[in-house]
């Protein structure tokens, strides 16, 4: 069950600095309204969403700031690399959004692009940024973290 699960989801981009940046909570996953192009240009793994982020608008969510590159094989009506793009999520959990990110300091960041079963998926999380200390701290504990795996390593030869 697991093996097939792992088939069925293809990553096309990751935000890798983003449990740098930022605190992560709570994870929600959307579907994202595209254009013929993106779809073909995020097949060939074609995006980037370092500056992306989440916005909820008159009771809709959109993702701003996410990258895909214009698709090369395109005639004509190939896309705007920039544009605001509609996520897909139940009334629910839009309204939870809301609440969430009135507060102070809360955020919506796009996590990871990704194929399911042939649809487009983001993975969004609620965030709260770090501060600078906080992220020197996190650095502290991967590096003890990893000497610790690494002296278990050793003593297992």
């Amino acid at each position: 069950m697991n093996a097939k699960k792992q088939e069925a989801i293809k990553i096309i981009c990751q935000n890798k600095k983003a449990s740098y940046e930022y605190e992560l909570g709570e994870r929600f996953e959307a579907g994202i309204v595209l254009l013929g192009t993106e779809v073909k240009s995020l097949r060939l793994g074609k995006a980037n969403l370092l500056d992306a982020y989440a916005r909820i608008d008159h009771g809709e969510a959109y993702l701003v700031n996410a990258h895909i590159t214009p698709y090369a094989n395109a005639h004509y009506g190939n896309h705007e690399p920039l544009r605001r793009r509609k996520l897909l999520l139940h009334s629910q959990q839009i309204k939870k959004l809301i609440g969430k990110t009135q507060e102070k300091g809360q955020s919506l960041i796009p996590l990871k692009l990704y194929f399911k079963k042939g649809l487009v998926k983001a993975e969004l999380a609620l965030a709260k940024g770090k501060k600078q200390h906080d992220k020197r701290q996190a650095m502290k504990e991967a590096d003890s973290k990893r000497e610790l795996s690494r002296m278990i390593k050793d003593l297992k030869r």
